[in-house]
């Protein structure tokens, strides 16, 4: 399965010029344009945007188009003339799209869940109230789709959390974290793709690279994969 970089984009910074119950949208410069999915962090909201995506694809208009968290960044290849003409667009390709299921492949993570790597699941524990066994059990019991790779190269933002085990990304990262630690931010899952200042919540460890650039893929991950943590060690 071909992979590709993607980037998730907060739309935060992002003037607003249009909201409707359906979509929202903003501009990045000049030629971009972003579409937020209504609603939350869920499988719909995202299998819609990857809908959306496949439809906009034969415009030769555009540029490029990136899936973000319940998001894409639509780039056209010139300035648009008509502002009203692309709302009008975006609006009629959403209400097209229609929620598809990307084919993606099984990975099986093997996790060493805590020890010295896991130096956040002490505050996992206090957040949500859960022994540090009943996090590693919760955690590795779910399967995980990756929505989107962003934030470092092959670095996946990941679906599909127990939402006992949610817990705030950290106020002051971690400043020296390894990759291949096993992490939780807020709603989501991820394993770390390099290592470096990291504000997710440390909770175990896994062997292996998610990101190499000299490999035919060099993301391990790809949208609509789903992922499976395995445990290999439960030190706690």
């Amino acid at each position: 399965m071909p992979v590709k970089s993607h980037s998730a984009l907060p739309p935060a910074s992002a003037p607003a010029l249009a909201c409707s119950s359906d979509i929202k949208l903003s501009t990045i410069g000049a030629r971009a344009w972003l579409v937020e999915a209504p609603g939350g962090f869920d499988l719909p909201a995202q299998r819609r945007i990857w809908s959306l995506a496949r439809l906009l694809h034969a415009d030769e208009a555009i540029e490029a188009l990136i899936p973000g968290v319940t998001n894409l960044l639509v780039l056209f290849r010139h300035i648009p003339a008509d502002e009203n003409a692309v709302r009008m667009q975006l609006h009629a390709a959403w209400d097209q799209a229609q929620a598809i299921s990307p084919q993606g492949k099984l990975i099986e993570i093997p996790v060493h869940y805590g020890g010295e790597h896991a130096t956040d699941l002490e505050a996992v524990c206090r957040h949500t109230g859960l022994s540090p066994r009943d996090v590693v059990r919760l955690h590795h019991q779910s399967e995980y789709t990756v929505f989107a790779l962003g934030s470092a190269p092959g670095f996946g933002y990941l679906h599909g959390l127990d939402p006992l085990l949610a817990t705030p990304r950290k106020k002051v990262p971690s400043l020296s974290m390894l990759k291949g630690t096993v992490t939780i931010g807020g709603a989501q899952a991820g394993v770390s793709a390099l290592t470096g200042p990291n504000g997710w919540n440390a909770i175990g460890f896994a062997e292996l690279a998610v990101f190499d650039p000299l490999a035919a893929s060099p993301a391990l991950m790809a949208p609509g994969d789903r992922i499976r943590f395995l445990p290999q060690r439960i030190e706690l």
